[in-house]
């Protein structure tokens, strides 16, 4: 089974706004609610794509109830622990000629509910999976990726790690699966501007070095780069579409990656369908739906 954590999830309020202007009253012209959070993210798109996911977490409040219905109704497992104060945050993402994001800060989670959810990590072994997304809200040791990590090592846990900077070189030494940096958070951990694909090769296997085992570069309109473990550097193209939501994409990529290895154990096939989910994902209003992925994956194939 494929787990996701997300440490501070949201419901993610998306309006549209015919030229939004200040001093004034703005009225929508379309509106939609959806669960929010990197892991909840990777978690649907799993389900989307047949396969079991469990999303892990926190919740709080009326929010946290209905951002964990809408998982179970997108056909995930969800196992949130709940919160005693505070509610599970709101954020609100406005669309007009420039789009707007306003994020909620999220509820303290106190030490007790943290144990709790290493509890429940603890019934992870051989074969099953975890996403790790995003960043760690300030309401929690910086540190909780490496502490997840380090309890679950020997255990046969594949873990992918799809964070920023420090927070990813710290977890090297663990030998994540996988691990996702866009070309440009690569070029940032190591003081360097990449512009060649040979480049970003490089310093892709300079994070191997460190204890990645693959490591998968988005680079948006440009398709990804794997570096594999064992030994391939493999390329894949988007196919082309009118860009329509950049929220997501990312996480899209990380699921559609795990399924594709877990279903066919080859590298290349995983890098077809990541690529085909996250740009599905880039075309879509919000998380792409199985047909609108399998699509883009024949187009993928066919232009290898």
């Amino acid at each position: 089974m494929i787990y996701t954590v997300t440490f501070n999830p949201s419901l993610d309020y998306v309006v549209q706004v015919e030229r939004f202007k200040p001093d004034t009253v703005n009225r929508t012209s379309s509106e939609n609610v959806y669960p929010g959070g990197k892991g909840n993210n990777v978690a649907v798109i799993v389900s989307n794509l047949g396969m079991k996911s469990r999303a892990l977490g926190f919740k709080a409040g009326f929010t946290g109830e209905a951002m964990e219905k809408m998982l179970q109704k997108y056909g995930c497992d969800t196992d949130f622990i709940q919160l005693d104060e505070g509610v599970t945050r709101i954020n609100v993402k406005v669309k007009s000629d420039d789009e707007f994001e306003i994020n909620g800060q999220g509820p303290a989670i106190p030490g007790e509910k943290i144990r709790e959810l290493y509890e429940k990590l603890d019934v992870l072994g051989e074969g099953d999976v975890l996403a790790l997304s995003g960043s760690i809200p300030n309401t929690l040791p910086g540190d909780m990726y490496e502490q997840i990590m380090e309890r679950l090592q020997g255990k046969g846990v594949m873990i992918s790690v799809d964070a920023t900077k420090d927070l990813l070189l710290n977890v090297l030494k663990y030998h994540p699966f996988l691990i996702k940096p866009n070309n440009h958070e690569l070029g940032e951990m190591f003081g360097v501007v990449l512009k060649t694909d040979e480049e970003i090769v490089t310093y892709a296997r300079k994070l191997q070095e460190k204890g990645a085992r693959n490591v998968l570069v988005s680079m948006a309109g440009d398709g990804a780069i794997l570096v594999a473990e064992n030994g391939e550097v493999k390329k894949m193209r988007p196919p082309t579409g009118t860009v329509v939501n950049s929220v997501g994409a990312g996480d899209s990529m990380v699921a559609g990656f795990l399924v594709g290895y877990l279903t066919s154990r080859d590298y290349g096939r995983a890098l077809e369908l990541g690529t085909a989910s996250g740009s599905a994902t880039a075309f879509t209003s919000w998380l792409a739906g199985k047909d609108a992925i399998m699509q883009l994956l024949e187009v993928v194939q066919n232009t290898e």
